[in-house]
């Protein structure tokens, strides 16, 4: 993944893609990840944390007019106290200040993974995650679309039902729905037999043709295969899912799962960026914490010069 993100040109080998920058959880394990990552030219970040979910743990960051960027940290209680793990609930700060963006902190409980925007003002989630009592109990949906507003700057919150089988975080948005650009969003649609989440996934496509943006354009709906049934060692469903990608600059880094649609899936996706190297990398050991390439990694903008 990281390997595709910095895309190294193979002449020069230097990066062409992102400078990643990675979490490591003690200097020992800094030393091991630039020995064995040294051609990324990466930066490692000895911050203790209790997990790899960091789209979640980090904080988003926000860019107003291109050179004002913040870090908006919001409270993480371990996906409504399922897995509480020492160091996660202060993984955002502590990035916020390695970044050395200014941080602004929000007294309530949203995961990154949970919300999908597209930088026009038009936010995706689920029902199902965002209004379950053990986030924000006292908070309904008004009043967590004002707070995503003001946080976020969204203008319109589109909601949808419910996510994946077996999904752990109660439904985020980022394994049914995302944003491919303003006006368009990809899903999934059932196209191997016996999928687990037939049901969802006709449910999803069928709201998202109903819905309309912040600008008031109908979105356009493009739905990409499901991998099917993935189950794990104990013989269980995993929330597998191809729209758990990652968009760098110059690649993006697409889940699969030895799915008999791996490859219809990736050139689906990668028709929808036409500018970018479409990479499909085996994700099945990152399933079996409950997640892919999304869910482990947090983009930050790059903010134009002062005086640009």
């Amino acid at each position: 993944m990281c390997e595709a993100i910095a895309d190294v040109d193979p002449a020069s080998g230097e990066p062409r893609g992102e400078r990643i920058e990675l979490l490591v959880p003690d200097e020992a394990r800094r030393r091991e990840a630039l020995a064995h990552m040294r051609p990324l030219a990466l930066c490692a970040h000895a911050i203790a944390f209790g997990d790899v979910w960091l789209r979640d743990t980090a904080p988003i960051f926000l860019l107003s007019g291109k050179k004002t960027m913040q870090a908006a940290c919001f409270r993480f209680n371990g996906w409504g106290g399922k897995y509480v793990l020492t160091g996660d609930d202060h993984v955002a700060e502590r990035v916020a200040k390695a970044a050395e963006v200014p941080r602004v902190t929000h007294d309530w409980v949203l995961e990154g993974g949970s919300v999908e925007v597209d930088g026009e003002g038009t936010l995706l989630t689920t029902r199902q995650c965002l209004l379950h009592p053990n986030r924000n109990p006292s908070m309904d949906a008004a009043s967590i679309e004002a707070r995503l507003g003001g946080a976020l700057g969204v203008s319109k919150v589109l909601w949808l039902n419910e996510g994946l089988l077996n999904d752990h975080t109660d439904g985020h948005i980022d394994t049914i729905a995302r944003f491919a650009a303003p006006g368009v969003v990809l899903c999934m649609e059932p196209t191997v037999g016996n999928d687990p989440n037939d049901r969802v996934l006709r449910a999803i496509g069928g709201e998202l043709e109903g819905m309309t943006d912040a600008r008031g354009r109908r979105l356009e709906v493009v739905r990409v295969p499901s991998p099917g049934r993935v189950v794990g060692e104990d013989g269980e469903v995993m929330p597998a899912s191809y729209l758990n990608f990652y968009i760098g600059n110059r690649a993006v880094v697409v889940p699969t799962y030895g799915s008999p649609v791996d490859e219809a899936a990736v050139r689906a996706i990668a028709r929808l960026f036409p500018t970018r190297r479409t990479v499909g990398i085996d994700a099945r050991a990152i399933l079996t914490g409950g997640g892919a390439f999304h869910c482990i990694t947090q983009q930050q903008p790059l903010a134009a010069e002062a005086d640009a």
